[in-house]
């Protein structure tokens, strides 16, 4: 992949937003440093950054694409309430398991809880209830 400054800035801005930002989040921040930024340049260098292997795509039903710069074998949890996406721990040794003799070739793992994040199901919760 050739250098190029907005591809760049694209992937600064998905590192240091570490929140799983859409496109229009990176690109209202971006626009910042780079006014003459499109929308369409901030989805091609996305895509292109995917395509790398340099960013990962978190798809959840109903949304819009989410960008991850984590790229380790990891879940992420869907808040119904507030929006927000967030890291989970996935055990490789429990996908192992999972995939144990199961015939082909598994190269990645997407898995995506969805229901409330610690916050909201706290702010949910009758006092004294504990949730999941």
């Amino acid at each position: 992949m050739r250098y190029s400054k907005q591809r760049e800035l694209v992937m600064q801005q998905v590192e240091s937003l570490q929140d799983h930002p859409t496109a229009e989040e990176i690109y209202q921040n971006a626009r910042k440093e780079c006014p003459g930024l499109s929308l369409g340049t901030v989805y091609r260098n996305l895509n292109n950054l995917v395509e790398a292997g340099r960013v990962r795509r978190v798809s959840i039903p109903g949304q819009p694409d989410r960008f991850d710069h984590t790229l380790a074998w990891h879940g992420h949890l869907y808040c119904t309430a507030c929006g927000c996406v967030e890291d989970l721990a996935l055990d490789p040794g429990v996908v192992r398991q999972l995939l144990a003799g199961k015939p082909g070739h598994i190269t990645d793992c997407v898995v995506t809880w969805i229901g409330l994040c610690e916050a909201c199901a706290r702010r949910a919760a009758p006092s004294g209830a504990a949730a999941l």
